[in-house]
């Protein structure tokens, strides 16, 4: 052997000193393929995957790039969480608020028990007047009278003042809330007096054009009878409608029992001949007969009518004319030398 491939012989210190860098770089390879599978990174993922570790390379998606989209998606858990959690509440809120519409809606209900008290009245029963049943003559613009009438009940204009009440020789009260006079058996109000009087004829004014509308509004029984002349006949109780006036030229009866009731809608004026008798018969009452009429109504001279009258415009009575029921008119009263009378309750 050549001499310059010769060693000299060595001890067992030096060759521990000679492997120990070959024994670190090998432990260093190793370290970086733990470390590698440990971060995931890409050169990583290559040694990872040109060693066939494939344990290691399995936990990549786990931990590493995977790990990553993983995580994306449970980034993405939050947002859509988040965004879900809004839809969610979205969809709970907008639950919710549909159900406060609906109890929202409660109040619907309570519009439509408000809405109850305008119901339709029950066939045949009497047209309610309310306060303004409390007068035999009431009117929106005055009272005239020709001396002497006799009147038994109380009398009421509103808006008009009492100046518009004429003919009764009005004597004022202490208390300036009414008036009374010789002819009349109650009591004289005006809006002009003192309170409460001109918010209690306010109400009845109110009162008697509601009633007006309720009779008005009465599905008739009979339609056009005579054509508009009911002169001689004798009458049921019922509804009867006309679409133009109606005439009176002879005695008319109504046939029926305190319990019946009467309305006679005309579209026109009603008109009661000299002398000529409307009576009731059976058992019948005023306060359940009704005349509602469009235009004027006239009672002719020592004519005698039976019942309520509501007109939209005038009443005019002619001398000697009587009245066993109301007067209640949108316009005037005028009277001459009659005799009314309140019906019983």
């Amino acid at each position: 052997m050549p001499h310059f491939l010769r060693f000299p012989p060595l001890s067992l210190t030096a060759i521990v000193l000679l492997c120990a860098p070959l024994l670190a770089a090998c432990g260093d390879d190793g370290g970086q393929t733990t470390t590698s599978n440990a971060t995931g990174g890409g050169s990583s993922t290559n040694e990872s995957n040109s060693s066939g570790d494939t344990p290691t390379t399995a936990n990549l998606p786990t931990t590493g790039g995977g790990s990553q989209t993983g995580g994306m998606s449970t980034t993405s858990e939050p947002d859509p969480t988040e965004g879900g959690g809004a839809t969610g509440d979205s969809t709970t809120s907008n639950s919710a608020a549909t159900g406060d519409v609906t109890s929202t809606g409660d109040a619907g209900t309570t519009a439509d028990t408000s809405g109850s008290t305008g119901d339709p009245v029950e066939p045949g029963s009497p047209v309610d007047l309310g306060t303004a049943g409390n007068y035999v003559l009431l009117a929106k613009t005055g009272i005239s009278n020709v001396p002497k009438s006799a009147i038994t009940g109380d009398l009421g204009v509103s808006p008009a003042a009492a100046t518009y009440i004429t003919g009764f020789n009005l004597i004022a009260d202490p208390s300036n809330e009414f008036a009374t006079s010789t002819q009349v058996s109650g009591k004289i109000y005006a809006a002009t007096y003192k309170q409460p009087t001109p918010t209690k004829l306010t109400s009845a004014i109110g009162d008697m054009q509601l009633a007006f509308s309720d009779a008005a509004s009465r599905a008739p029984d009979v339609i056009e009878l005579g054509a508009g002349n009911i002169g001689g006949m004798v009458l049921p109780a019922g509804v009867y409608k006309w679409g133009t006036g109606l005439q009176i030229p002879s005695d008319v009866t109504l046939t029926g029992n305190a319990t019946e009731v009467w309305v006679f809608q005309i579209a026109q004026d009603l008109v009661v001949a000299n002398a000529v008798e409307v009576t009731l018969t059976g058992g019948a009452v005023p306060r359940n007969v009704f005349w509602q009429v469009d235009g004027t109504v006239k009672l002719g001279t020592t004519s005698h009518m039976a019942g309520v009258v509501l007109s939209q415009t005038g009443i005019s009575m002619k001398t000697g004319a009587s009245l066993d029921g109301r007067l209640l008119a949108q316009t005037a009263i005028t009277l001459s030398s009659n005799t009314i009378s309140e019906p019983a309750p």
